[in-house]
């Protein structure tokens, strides 16, 4: 299938074939399209987790309303961001340029430095608002992969993340969830499956100037 196409087949999955698992290389995939995945600055101020035991997600199920892709798909993935970020941070993604593309420390610094300056100045409010855009930046990325590869997938905002964040231990990994992707295949009695799309006309939706 071409991307049209792909996107076309694509909606969000209601019920998952919980007998159906993505292979290595499949989950592999999503694991790299996430790494590659556009950041603001590059700074990928952004982590997954991959939920796959059966026995948390069952202990994540009440937390996301009891709906059921929680533990009827595939995988359960948790696109989180980082609770505390600094000028620290900054510095470790610098020393990454610097390692991968041997960038002078002189053409680094002024862009280093404007950085650092910036995520120092914001509050943590403001920063947590910056970071969760990041994940559904994320999330678009990955739905539009899943499309390709012919994984079913359902994005999810409807579940409590204190709670999410308190069963997957989350703080001890300095992260706050954000949003969820449940993947896998779809059932076959899905009645979502065969519904058309609706959606508003090209003309309605966009504005060519």
């Amino acid at each position: 299938m071409n991307i049209i196409e792909s996107l076309e087949w694509r909606y969000a999955t209601k019920k998952f074939d919980n007998t159906k698992k993505l292979s290595k290389e499949q989950l592999q995939t999503i694991k790299k399209a996430f790494n590659l995945t556009a950041t603001s600055y590059g700074l990928q101020t952004l982590s997954l987790v991959i939920v796959e035991t059966p026995e948390i997600r069952e202990q994540l199920l009440p937390h996301a309303f009891n709906q059921k892709q929680i533990i009827d798909a595939s995988h359960l993935l948790v696109l989180c961001y980082p609770n505390d970020f600094d000028g620290a941070n900054v510095e470790e993604y610098f020393n990454r340029v610097k390692k991968k593309r041997n960038t002078p420390d002189e053409i680094l610094k002024p862009f280093r430095d404007f950085l650092m300056n910036d995520f120092d100045s914001k509050s943590e409010l403001d920063k947590h608002k910056t970071f969760i855009h990041q994940t559904y930046i994320a999330l678009g990325n990955l739905l539009t992969v899943c499309a390709l590869e012919k994984i079913d997938s359902c994005p999810m905002e409807g579940f409590n993340p204190a709670k999410f964040d308190e069963v997957l231990k989350l703080k001890e990994k300095n992260l706050k969830s954000a949003l969820l992707l449940p993947v896998g295949f779809r059932a076959k009695d899905d009645f979502m499956a065969k519904e058309k799309k609706v959606r508003k006309s090209l003309s309605e939706i966009i504005i060519e100037i």
